[in-house]
């Protein structure tokens, strides 16, 4: 009994090891192109050293949920931005300024296919389509009260 159960365990040892230990081979077709492969028995190959190892499953999830957090505070600060954009601009002085202005705000957002804010490092943030469609809703709002 014992016996089998160490052939079965080396057994099991042998295939999980042979999986890991896997080689990668490099060899180009035809037409020019470089393939890889894992079976160079049939093709003139040229063996690749790969290093692997294996996936830290903690540091994934905490990566993950950082990235979660990161997206939620952007959101948030979008969600803020967006507010006062609905509200007339203070640099329009009569009516049919502020009216001209609000036409060519949502115009522009009827016309773009992506709309962005302004991190404060200087890099981009697109909008979602959902804050995209919020947006353009936001502009048509305020177009409609001061185009009155």
């Amino acid at each position: 009994m014992s016996r089998t159960l160490l052939i079965l365990t080396a057994a099991v040892a042998a295939l999980a090891a042979g999986t890991v230990a896997a080689d990668v081979y490099k060899f180009k077709d035809d037409k020019g192109n470089v393939l890889y492969t894992d079976k160079p028995s049939t093709l003139p190959a040229e063996r690749v050293n790969i290093q692997s190892q294996k996936t830290d499953v903690v540091a994934v999830q905490a990566r993950a949920q950082e990235e979660t957090k990161r997206q939620q505070a952007s959101e948030q600060a979008a969600s803020q931005q967006q507010q006062p954009a609905a509200a007339p601009p203070a640099s329009a002085t009569t009516p049919v300024d502020a009216c001209a202005k609000a036409r060519e705000r949502y115009d522009k957002y009827m016309t773009s296919q992506r709309l962005y804010e302004s991190l404060p490092d200087g890099q981009r943030r697109y909008l979602s389509d959902p804050e995209l469609d919020a947006a353009r809703a936001s502009s048509k709002a305020s177009m409609d009260v001061l185009c009155k």
